[in-house]
């Protein structure tokens, strides 16, 4: 069995939260604090640390005046700046100005491009599928579209990512994509004009009565697809709620607490969503639900959440606060178990910095900090032989530098990260599916042996 990577002409999503949604649309409410971590350091003699900044730059003048090559000067301080923050821990980083524009466009789920989600196969650009309504659709392109031809330049030898560089680009300009389709003896050529494409971040379908809502990434499009997900499971039932929904955060990396804090509101009623902890009470907050958050009534339709080891961040938000108001059955794997907040800092021209400012915590004080999430039943899928010893991540935990808690225990075993490609192999899929049915006990589908009921 072989595992593809999937692109929608984007990067993937990093495990981060911009600094504007820390204070939200409204302002939250204050939190007590609690001394959760260690003592802060004492303040160093400012004398002290002067000398230290003298010996920076005895240093740079040193590579500036006797280094073997004239160095690039700008290059050598944002290496510094880089050092400084990878430092602290593995989530605090330097962004370019390149790699902050591409952060801001994965985290509002809108880009230019072309509209197709596309994989790299026998080294062409195969499109997986055009997205409604996009310059790829309106054109024509079709699903099995092999792309040979950039503006005439062969991809052949191109890595995914470049080709996908290509493809991205400033909304209104233009691009010749040469293409060979199955049944058609001569290449067709597209030109297509780039445009604003929003990714899609949630996907649905009905398995029975069951609806199966999938979000991949908590973009600012997150919440408006669980809308648009909803509409739509309630308009095919005509107004009928479905016996359950099955809410597959499996391998999303994360993004945005006011999304994550959005799509827990929409299936409670009340009650704390996160806190957030950073080093005073200015920096901490308190986000709870709301009421009628979606138009149709969720809060008493059955909910399991699929979760694995690559679900991380803003997934661990929305599972964690499930979980604690008991308004759902977590099935999977633990969690990756990020329990920290960053914020983004413009530095203007010069791009951004990620810094980690707060650490979250669940409903219930729980930090899952190097932690994770339990599930409340343990489900393993069935791996692949070539796959085995492969399919497992320690997560937070096995990050080089990450944030430690005083007193609290860290995982120290794998969670795997396997999901099969077709739904009928999916073993945490149909287990949930059996659960919201009753028939998690049904011989002709017995439980996997690794299942267990959380204590």
């Amino acid at each position: 069995m072989r595992l593809t990577k999937i692109r929608a002409a984007i990067l993937g999503l990093a495990l981060l939260v911009p600094a504007t949604v820390l204070i939200a649309q409204e302002k939250p409410a204050p939190v007590e604090t609690p001394d959760t971590s260690t003592a802060p350091a004492q303040p160093r003699d400012p004398k002290e640390v002067y000398s230290d900044l003298a010996l920076f730059g005895e240093i740079f003048d040193r590579i500036r005046a006797e280094y073997v090559d004239p160095p690039d000067e700008k290059e050598l301080v944002r290496a510094a700046i880089q050092g400084m923050l990878t430092s602290l821990d593995p989530h605090s980083n330097y962004l370019p100005p390149a790699d902050y524009q591409d952060m801001r466009e994965d985290t509002s789920g809108e880009f230019g491009g072309l509209g197709i989600e596309v994989t790299q196969e026998d080294g062409v650009i195969k499109v997986v599928s055009p997205i409604d309504d996009s310059p790829a659709s309106r054109a024509g392109m079709l699903s099995n579209d092999l792309i040979v031809k950039l503006d005439g330049e062969e991809v052949q030898g191109m890595s995914l990512d470049d080709a996908v560089g290509k493809m991205r680009g400033a909304i209104g300009t233009k691009i010749t994509l040469t293409v060979v389709r199955e049944g058609v003896s001569d290449p067709l050529e597209f030109t297509l004009t780039r445009d604003t494409i929003a990714m899609r971040a949630v996907r649905w379908s009905m398995e029975g009565d069951v609806a199966v809502v999938r979000l991949s990434r908590f973009s600012e499009q997150a919440f408006i697809g669980i809308q648009k997900a909803v509409d739509g499971i309630y308009k095919e039932r005509k107004d009928v709620p479905p016996k359950g929904i099955i809410l597959d955060l499996r391998n999303n990396p994360g993004g945005l607490v006011d999304q994550a804090v959005y799509v827990a509101d929409a299936f409670l009623k009340q009650g704390a969503i996160v806190l957030t902890r950073g080093r005073g009470p200015q920096d901490s907050a308190r986000y709870d639900a709301a009421p009628d958050a979606l138009d149709k009534e969720l809060t008493n339709v059955p909910l399991v959440v699929l979760i694995n080891g690559g679900s991380a961040s803003a997934s661990e938000i929305v599972a964690g606060a499930l979980q604690d108001h008991k308004r759902a059955t977590l099935v999977g794997t633990r969690s990756f178990g990020k329990g920290s907040v960053q914020s983004i800092i413009s530095l203007g021209a010069d791009g951004a910095m990620r810094l980690t400012t707060a650490r979250y915590y669940t409903p219930d004080n729980r930090s899952i900090q190097a932690l994770g999430i339990q599930p409340d039943i343990t489900v393993l899928q069935n791996v692949p032989d070539e796959l085995k010893g492969k399919d497992e991540i320690i997560g937070e935990a096995g990050l080089a530098g990450h944030i430690k808690i005083d007193g609290q225990k860290e995982t120290s075993v794998g969670s795997s990260v396997y999901v099969p490609p077709e739904k009928a192999d999916d073993t945490q899929l149909q287990y949930a599916i059996r659960l919201i049915d009753g028939e998690e006990t049904d011989p002709a589908f017995p439980p996997h042996p690794t299942e267990q009921a959380a204590k």
